[in-house]
């Protein structure tokens, strides 16, 4: 029986990459695939030649060509991406299929910090963007209720002997918590090399899709936490949230300062403002300056970033995140446009980010 290139293709399909759990046609990894009566050759390019599973999947593309045309002899040549010579210099990042990492951090808590954070990655998701979210305050995960799923456990499934997490899904985007693992009332009482693993399990340890954005709810702070996320992936950018009053920006700066260490490097994409003003439901046009005003604009000045948004202080924005339908998803709602509208500045300022800046490096701390 003579070899059909494209069952060839069909065969390697169903060969998964165990890091992100796509086939590897997907991923455009199989290279210069020629049949030449029954010698069957082409190219497997990887990240990194120090792929987690280069043989098992040489071996898998061999037995899965070889289910079709048992009497195929096939040729497999595994290369870095840019070449074998090339790749010492490949980033190592846990999630390849990632393009940008995006962390949601704040100097304090209470500011609204997760509610921007699932509102973001909602509203990327909405303008057209593949988008995953991971909540790393491992202290107080709140997204599951905030996505509506509570009581709900991610599925684990095995690739090459190897269990992978697949990440909850809820209004399209994947999504990725310690609050599917615990029970909701259990308290997480964790020292911080066990937090750095949990928050390395996230990304290492995860099936994610291809996606455009990966965005991160850190906790408040500074913390084990956060130089967990800058050692284990390159962070693309942070966005930075506050609400206007002076205490919530002096916390903020600290937290921002951190970013902008010179082993860190990770750039600020911009400020949200939370809490801007309050604006009754039956008043739409009244504003109430509770917390003050312009402490968004001085953290985005003193980052040399942009005010991605301020967004209002309305009863919907607490019922959307109780009731598991975040804000930005009800059309024509005064925050939720004000919300999709820091989603749409995020996009333009990753974009000049990735075009000015070079990429992100994984930090290497000395200690």
């Amino acid at each position: 029986m003579a070899i059909d290139k494209m069952k060839v293709v069909e065969a390697l399909s169903k060969v998964k990459d165990s890091v992100s759990g796509q086939d590897i046609i997907t991923l455009n990894m199989v290279l210069k695939l020629e049949v030449e009566g029954e010698n069957v050759n082409f190219t497997l390019e990887l990240p990194s030649l120090a792929h987690p599973s280069k043989q098992e999947l040489n071996f898998a593309c061999i037995q899965a060509v070889q289910e079709m045309y048992p009497q195929a002899n096939v040729n497999v040549h595994v290369m870095a991406k840019g070449g074998a010579a090339a790749a010492p210099k490949q980033n190592s990042s846990a999630i390849p299929q990632v393009k940008n990492i995006i962390a949601v951090a704040s100097g304090k808590g209470g500011v609204g910090k997760s509610t921007v954070a699932v509102n973001l990655a909602l509203g990327l998701k909405k303008l057209g963007a593949r988008v995953g979210l991971i909540d790393a305050d491992l202290y107080g995960p709140s997204i599951p209720t905030m996505l509506g799923l509570q009581g709900q456990r991610p599925k684990v499934q095995d690739v090459y002997g190897k269990p992978r997490i697949v990440p909850l899904e809820a209004h399209g985007i994947s999504v990725m918590s310690i609050g599917f693992i615990i029970e909701p009332e259990q308290a997480v009482v964790l020292r911080g090399p066990r937090l750095g693993a949990i928050i390395k399990q996230f990304f290492q340890d995860c099936l994610w899709p291809q996606l455009d954005y990966l965005v991160v709810d850190l906790p408040p702070g500074t913390g084990d936490i956060q130089l967990t996320l800058v050692q284990t992936v390159p962070v693309t950018g942070a966005v930075m949230v506050t609400t206007p009053q002076e205490v919530a920006v002096v916390d903020a700066v600290k937290a921002m300062n951190m970013f902008l260490l010179p082993n860190v490097n990770v750039p600020i994409l911009g400020v949200v403002e939370n809490m801007s003003w309050f604006t009754p439901a039956e008043l739409p046009d009244n504003k109430y300056y509770l917390f003050g005003e312009g402490g968004g604009k001085k953290l985005a000045k003193k980052s040399e970033s942009m005010l991605l948004g301020q967004i209002p202080i309305v009863q919907a924005v607490r019922e959307g995140g109780d009731s598991g339908n975040p804000i930005v998803l009800t059309e024509g709602h005064l925050a939720g446009e004000a919300l999709l509208q820091v989603a749409k500045n995020t996009i333009q300022q990753i974009a000049l980010r990735n075009e000015m800046l070079p990429k992100t490096e994984q930090v290497k701390m000395q200690g």
